[in-house]
């Protein structure tokens, strides 16, 4: 999880979850095969079939503005996409991308030079994107978000942390707490 590498799907300013994964299929639909297939649909109708594993989403400022809708971030992670790197993003999206260990990169210098389809390599260990036009730092990202990143997201990050002290109550239940 330390390197992602892809090409460069490219897009501006402002994309709301809405445009990422349209509100219409939000309670309709929950299979994550079927929610990969509307990534993005109305946007960009060919990228659910021209997708593929590792590739890193380039955006401008505010990707993922607007409702906390997760499955924003679902419909990314089913197409495998590897990570997005925008100017800025919405505060809940960038966290649902914490919660489902999708990488959310802030490279705005990046960002102004990417062109679709070029290849990227990010190094998330040493806050560095690799691009044609050179190497651009970001912020490398805090150790307890690689292990939730490395555990496959949140839950089972917490999962984890929980069975690790198996034999242990939890401190929310000691008894004397109570």
């Amino acid at each position: 999880m330390n390197m992602i590498t892809g090409r460069a799907w490219v897009y501006g300013d402002d994309v709301n979850t809405d445009v990422i994964f349209a509100g219409k299929y939000t309670y309709t639909i929950t299979d994550s095969a079927e929610i990969a297939l509307h990534a993005l649909e109305d946007l960009d109708p060919g990228f659910a079939r021209g997708v593929r594993p590792g590739d890193i989403i380039v955006a401008g400022h505010n990707w993922g503005c607007g409702s906390s809708r997760e499955q924003a971030v679902t419909c990314l992670k089913a197409n495998r996409v590897g990570a997005v790197v925008a100017a800025s993003f919405g505060r809940i999206f960038y966290r649902n991308c914490i919660n489902a260990a999708l990488p959310a990169i802030v490279c705005p210098e990046a960002v102004s030079v990417a062109k679709a389809g070029e290849s990227l390599e990010i190094d998330l260990m040493r806050g560095e994107l690799r691009h044609a036009k050179g190497r651009f730092q970001f912020a490398p990202l805090p150790p307890t978000v690689m292990n939730i990143f490395t555990n496959g997201g949140l839950i089972e990050y917490v999962r984890r942390q929980l069975g690790a002290g198996q034999g242990r109550r939890p401190d929310c239940e000691r008894s004397d707490l109570q």
